[in-house]
Formats: C-alpha cells, structure tokens, sequence
C-alpha cells in the first residue's frame, strides 16, 4: 500500500452497503453514547493492489490503486460551514481518523506527507484530470472553522504525526 485518501460519506452516521462497498474503514458516530467506531468495508486495503480484477474499494477516481480508503460517516446535506446538514462531522470521529491512519500507516510503512496521506479534495487538485478533480472531502473541519481548504491537511497530517507516534 502506498498512500491512505480520506474522505467523508455525505450520508448518515451509519455507513450503508454502497458506501461499505466503496471505502475500507468508515468511522461512524454513535450519538447516544457519543462514541466513533470503525467499520470495515467489504474490501481489505490488498484489494486495492490490483485494481484491474473488479475487486477492490473504488473511493478515489484515478487513484485507487495502492490506495487505502477511509471515510468518516456523515455530512448528508452539508452545504457549507454555516449549514452542515442533520449529520454534520463530529471531532470525536476526525481523532478516531487520525488514529486509524497512523496505524495504517504503521502497519503498511507509509510516511507521513502530502503524497502519501491526503484528502480526495486534495488528490482532485494534484490530480486535475481524474474524476477526482472538484471533490471537497475533507476540506473543511467543523471544530477548526479558521482553517482555509488548502490548510486542511497539513493539520490533518499533523494529528496523524502525532498518533504514530503514540501507537
């Protein structure tokens, strides 16, 4: 594995089959106990090595080969930081996407940088060409509202530096 691209559903805080089929984590919240739990997909990330078979976790366009797909639950009728919809993205879920990655990254000896751990709104602008290009997940945190899209991973990056080396 090469690379970790995470994203958010633009569903609920429970992940469906679609979108089970579609990434190899989810990170739901459970609002009754205001908890974040992982959710496997229906892929393993190895899936993602040949994508050419029909069967890997198709999360990014023009980038899933290699490629480990994570996703937190939610954001259905997000419409900007003034309006993010019935499910908006809870800080408790972003801290669990923090730790997953760095055992991710971990666990497959990925290094921590803009190549290799990124949102797909950051995959779209260095990949302009793929289906990927114009995608705003993750570009946005809720509880960090100072935060400009282009700054967004740089601090996601950072709490994932900051896990791995707690892991």
């Amino acid at each position: 594995m090469k690379r970790i691209i995470l994203h958010w559903t633009a569903g609920v805080y429970v992940p469906n089959e679609g979108e089970k089929a579609h990434y190899h984590y989810l990170i739901e919240y459970d609002k009754q106990h205001n908890t974040a739990n992982v959710r496997p997909g229906v892929c393993k990330p190895e899936d993602n090595l040949n994508c050419y078979d029909g069967k890997y976790a198709a999360h990014t366009g023009g980038g899933n080969t290699g490629s480990i797909g994570i996703a937190l639950c939610g954001n259905s009728g997000f419409k900007c930081a003034s309006n993010q919809g019935k499910y908006p993205l809870q800080k408790i879920q972003f801290e669990r996407m923090f730790k997953l990655a760095a055992e991710l990254c971990k666990k497959y000896a990925i290094v921590i940088s803009p190549a290799t751990v990124l949102t797909h709104y950051e995959f779209g602008k260095q990949n302009p060409k793929t289906e990927s290009a114009g995608k705003i997940d993750i570009n946005f945190i809720p509880y960090e509202p100072n935060l400009a899209p282009n700054q967004v991973g740089d601090f996601i990056r950072g709490k994932i530096k900051w896990y791995f080396e707690r892991v």
